[in-house]
Parts: structure tokens; sequence; C-alpha cells
């Protein structure tokens, strides 16, 4: 049995906890002595206690993040009542903010805030040294502890803990430099200063060994891997001479910041190799400023073009809907533009207060309104009434389905394209409150009932020609390298269609059903 238990509940089974990883891997000489499992937020709390319990761990770390905290605090509510001796120590984002106001905080036995990658052995090495505290026997930490940041150079990296399991299953992340120069207040990274670079050399020799053991998809999690040049470079450099079929790296990029040399190196990967996640969030001068993100427009709607007719990569764009300043006509505005620009994905997220950010400092002016519930999205602001965020959230959510999917990259745009609503969102938002009205919900939507939704609204909305509907359809259903069109659909076809799929089905299947590109 373990003295030390390292814990958290992921958001799907596929998520491999890095942080956890990461406090393993410096535990030092009490590594011997240190477990690590893992839960997902599907399980119940009482059934996740039980597995822990059995362990019989004198300490228990939990890695704390949003989307698990309500999950979280009713499991330590259950630990501490049935093993009281159990030291609980809680880290993550979510607790490393307010920690005053938190109910799973005043639960545990210590919170440790920031990055606890060193401290925790630390605290772990004292409290095993000094023996589990009692009434009479105070514990030899206070119950909030701030962790110092730890120079890199001297941490131990992660990678080697994946197992073979996490190799063939889930998502492997890896990170190359930590911290954000900009100051986005609605951000945790805003926080995270100043970016700090791990040694490149023994970055990618970890990099390397991971290829050796098999492992072909990678997620970068540094938030702004484009800003150092040298260390982009390298790392491009690195998979585009170590790339073999198969190979994925997605990474998340600063929007407007593409120089030749990127661009000489991203063009050699072949499509489907590269993912970039590219936080645009909004294209309104005046809510950049209110929330202090600086991005120039023009800068990146070049590098959008060249990434589109110049290199394969999958470009994933972020769209925030609900903050200060924003109306719901300067959202579509920006909507619309990053349309033009063609990315094969646009996340529209609804704003979250995440507990540290100074968004909150516009909260009077701006009437912004927070549900007290994780994930702490906006409810209303002064522009956007609490009705109207409602449509923007099933607006976000029938988008992912019909606009992210991939499986209608040539069809959706006829409901801007040909009935008669050129703007990409008012068109998308009235087939959302369409769909509503006809209390369809947002989400279990079987493919099927998906095209036969979009193809009941283009006839008896839109006011489409069947055969040439059925026909941009169909090719769409194809894409994916399905043969058997729907009866609604077929009917409408010549007997001599062919539905078989083309070469784009040779690519990745997400990166396959984007191949048509969106008009």
């Amino acid at each position: 049995m373990p003295d030390i238990l390292l814990a958290t509940l992921n958001a799907k089974y596929i998520h491999a906890a890095f942080g956890l990883r990461y406090l393993l891997a410096n535990m030092g000489d009490l590594q011997s002595r240190t477990a690590l499992v893992e839960f997902d937020i599907n399980q119940k709390a009482i059934d996740v206690a039980e597995v822990i319990l059995a362990q019989s761990p004198r300490i228990l770390g939990l890695g704390v993040y949003i989307w698990n905290v309500g999950l979280t605090t009713e499991l330590v509510g259950i630990l501490k009542r049935a093993r009281p001796e159990m030291t609980i120590i809680l880290g993550g984002p979510e607790v490393s903010f307010e920690c005053d106001q938190q109910e799973i905080v005043r639960l545990a036995d210590h919170t440790i805030t920031g990055e606890a990658d060193l401290k925790f052995a630390e605290v772990c090495r004292l409290l095993l040294a000094a023996g589990m505290p009692s009434e009479s026997k105070p514990a030899p930490w206070p119950k909030v502890i701030p962790a110092e940041l730890p120079d890199l150079a001297g941490l131990e990296l992660p990678y080697d803990l994946y197992d073979e399991r996490d190799a063939a299953h889930r998502v492997i992340y890896v990170e190359a430099s930590r911290g954000c120069p900009f100051t986005c207040e609605f951000c945790l990274s805003s926080l995270d200063l100043p970016v700090r670079q791990f040694p490149l050399d023994r970055f990618l020799a970890a990099m390397q060994r991971l290829l050796d053991r098999g492992v072909r998809q990678f997620k970068f999690v540094d938030r702004t891997f484009n800003l150092h040049l040298p260390t982009s470079t390298a790392i491009l450099r690195f998979f585009r001479e170590q790339w073999t079929p198969g190979l994925f790296v997605h990474f998340e990029m600063v929007p407007d910041r593409l120089p030749e040399a990127l661009r000489e190196l991203i063009a050699q990967f072949p499509p489907g190799a590269l993912q970039f996640e590219v936080g645009i969030q909004t294209f309104n001068p005046d809510v950049e400023q209110l929330i202090s993100r600086r991005q120039n427009h023009d800068r990146l709607a070049d590098n959008f073009r060249w990434l589109r007719e110049h290199s394969g990569v999958h470009v994933h764009a972020d769209l925030i809907a609900g903050l200060p300043g924003e109306s719901l006509a300067s959202f579509a505005e920006g909507f619309d533009r990053l349309v033009a620009l063609r990315p094969q994905e646009i996340q529209v997220g609804i704003l979250k207060r995440l507990r540290g950010t100074p968004i909150m400092r516009h909260d009077r002016e701006w009437a912004m309104v927070y549900s007290p519930q994780p994930p702490y999205e906006v409810l209303q602001t002064r522009l956007l009434d609490f009705a109207t965020l409602g449509r923007l959230r099933r607006f976000a959510k029938f988008w992912d389905i019909f606009g992210n999917s991939g499986n209608f990259t040539e069809s959706l745009p006829l409901l801007w394209a040909r009935a008669g609503r050129p703007s990409p969102f008012w068109s998308v938002l009235a087939f959302s409150d369409w769909l509503h009205g006809r209390g369809v919900k947002t989400s279990g939507i079987a493919l099927p009932r998906q095209y036969e939704l979009l193809w009941d609204y283009f006839i008896s909305v839109s006011g489409l020609a069947p055969a040439e509907t059925a026909a941009v359809l169909a090719r769409d259903y194809a894409r994916g390298g399905r043969t058997d069109p729907p009866d609604f659909l077929r009917v409408h076809l010549p007997k001599e269609t062919a539905t078989k799929p083309d070469r784009k089905a040779l690519l990745p299947k997400r990166q396959a059903r984007h191949a048509a590109p969106m008009a």
C-alpha cells in the first residue's frame, strides 16, 4: 500500500493527468512510496472513495480543476468522514485563487497554490517525518501553502511515466514552455508570468523516447508555442524529421505571429499532421482594449489565408461570447469575419469567470452576472440579456454539431450562400432557433437525424431546390466513406450518382471530413 496517493477526476477517460505525472516524477526519494490513480467525472464520488480507501494512503494529493471541483468536493467530504486521519492535500488552478471562499479548501487539510511540482514532495516529506497531525499535535504546514515558481531546468520531466495504455488510448500532453506574455483578463494564463522555457535538448530527448515507444499524437499545452522562434522552429524541425504516417501534433498559436521561418517548416508537413489552436476571442477593438488583449487583425488574416492556401494545417479557432462590451451584433460581425477566414473549426465558448482572473473588474460597469456554479459561465451582461445568452449557448452547441464536425462542410454554407441570408452567424442562429423550437436537444443527435433536420430546414424554411440540395448533402454524406445515403436524399439523386469516397478519405478522419473548403 502506498504512503502517498495522487489522484484526480479527468474530464474524459482519454485525458491523462499531466500535472499529477509531474508531481510523481519529482517525488525524489518518496517516489517508491507514491502511487497514481486516475478517475473521470462520469464516476460516482462514493465509488472513487472506495478505490482510494482500499489503498489506505497516509497522504492523498488531489488535482482540482474547473471541470471536477463539484465532484471532488463531494469526494473530499466522504473521505474525511470515513478516514479523518488521512491527510488530504489539494492543488490545481481551481484552488490556487480565492481559497477562502471554497468549501473544498475548508474540508481538506492543506491546499498548495501555484505550480506544486516540487512543493508537494516537500510538504509530504515533512508530514511523514513529523508524523500525521492529530488534535493534540498540529500540522507542520499551514492550511494554504503557496508554491514558489520552480526552476524548469531542475524539474524531472514526466514523459516516461506515460505507460503503454496511455500511449495507445490517451491524449499525450507535452509542454516546452510555461507562462504567457499576454494579459487577457479572462484567462488564467495572464497571471502566469514570465514565460519560461524547458531546456530544449532534454525536452526533445523525451519526445524521441515517446516516439520510440509508438506515440503518434502529441498535444502541446504551451499557451504561445510560436512566441519564441528558435524553440518553435527546432521543435517543428524535430517532428518533421521524425514524421511517419499517423503522426499528429497539436499546438496553441499566437494568431498574428507566423514569420517566414515558421512558414517554411509548416509547409513541409503533409496534410493532417499539424493542428493549430488559434485563440481569436473577439474582433471588436473596443472589447480587446477593455480586456487588455493585443492582436494585429491584418497580420492575423494574412496568416489564416496562408495556412489555408499553402499548408495542410487543420486550423481550430476560438471565439468567446459574452465578453464585456460585446453586443450580439458585434459578436455576429466577428463570427462572420472568422468564417470568411475559413478555419476548419470555430469553437464558440461562453465567457467564464475563472477564479483569480481580473475580468471581474468589469462587473459593475457592464452588469456582468455569472453562475455561482462551475464552470461559472456568464448569465447576462448589460448588452446581452439572459435569454440572448441562452440562444448563444444553443448556437455554440449546434454549431459544434453541424459546423465543426466536418460532416456538413459543403452543405452547411447553403444556409447563408443560397437562402438569401448573407451572414453565416444570423443564418445559423435562425437554424438554431428553429431546432430549439422543434424541441431538438443540443446533444445526442444521431448522424442520420442530423442530415434529416438540415434537409427539412433547407426545403421547408429556406426553400431550396430538392435535387440540388440532395446532391450537396449526399456528397457530404459520402465524405466520411459512407455509401448509403438516407432514403429522403436518395429519391432525389440520379441513379448513376456514385457516393464512393474520394481521395480525401485517405486523410485522417477529422481532416478528411473538413477537406472541402468552407465557402
